[in-house]
């Protein structure tokens, strides 16, 4: 698979021997949201290797999501100082839509509120992915969480769609999102999935729309190096991803770069 041609959006600077070729952060282009599974098959992410893998990958990590229920299950001590790690190197925590579902529906939203304050987590994701808001319920709950000091990430999407998404819909979300200041607009990976199969025309018109760089993709860590590849040939190296885990993140930048036998060593075509 060579990604050299793709042109959806803007590609990142290659790498070179003269120039520093790391992106600055806050950058805009090509960003990447790591998924912490905490010590796991998917990168063993506990405090004190997790300060030694950053001094290795700090650089292309933007955020990083504390899977799940995972801000409940790990010890309190060991959350508030992986927080504080992330923050240390640039890379911006947030807790992931789950949790804040879970919440929602034992009706225990305060006591999430409490939760996340006592482990400074300073970011959450609130998402639909067993849920169904109207626009009205929507805005409540980001314009709330906002109130409460957290910065919102919004996650589009159910994990079992039935059917494809509206694109008027999503434009409608984004939009919506950017004015009220969420950091920026998730597409659930079971949705990119499912317009694969059944609609994927709708793809291609996404990447033309303006609001497409205040949207990430979320791959899914089982399909790689595949799945990953696949989506920066639909979408351009520069295309922000999500729900890449800690194992993949340095692979997934060299794809980026073109660096790789599943691109077929691109970088070396463009130059």
């Amino acid at each position: 698979m060579d990604i050299r041609h793709s042109t959806s959006v803007d590609q990142i600077p290659p790498l070179s021997f003269n120039e520093d070729h790391r992106s600055r952060k806050p950058r805009t282009l090509g960003l990447t949201s790591m998924i912490d599974f905490g010590p796991d098959s998917f990168g063993w992410t506990g405090p004190a290797s997790l300060r030694d893998y950053l001094r290795c990958t700090a650089d292309y990590i933007d955020y990083a999501k504390i899977y799940a229920m995972n801000a409940l299950i790990l010890p309190e001590d060991v959350l508030r100082e992986t927080i504080q790690i992330y923050m240390e190197a640039d890379i911006k925590p947030y807790a992931g839509g789950i949790l804040f579902e879970y919440a929602y529906l034992k009706r225990e939203l305060d006591g999430y509120i409490r939760h996340l304050k006592k482990l400074g987590m300073p970011r959450l994701e609130i998402s639909e992915n067993y849920l169904d808001f109207d626009a009205a319920e929507r805005t409540h709950h980001i314009e709330t969480m906002q109130k409460h000091g957290f910065d919102v990430i919004y996650e589009f999407g159910r994990k079992n769609p039935t059917e494809a998404f509206e694109l008027d819909q999503l434009e409608r979300i984004v939009k919506i999102n950017t004015e009220m200041g969420v950091e920026h607009t998730i597409i659930e990976q079971s949705e990119i999935d499912f317009v694969s199969a059944n609609n994927p025309a709708i793809l291609k018109e996404i990447t033309g729309r303006d609001w497409f760089r205040n949207v990430f993709i979320e791959a899914d860590p089982y399909t790689f190096p595949k799945g990953h590849t696949q989506l920066l040939e639909k979408f351009g190296n520069g295309v922000n991803l999500a729900n890449i885990s800690a194992d993949q993140i340095l692979r997934l930048q060299g794809f980026r770069y073109g660096v790789g036998r599943a691109v077929n060593y691109a970088i070396l075509s463009r130059i």
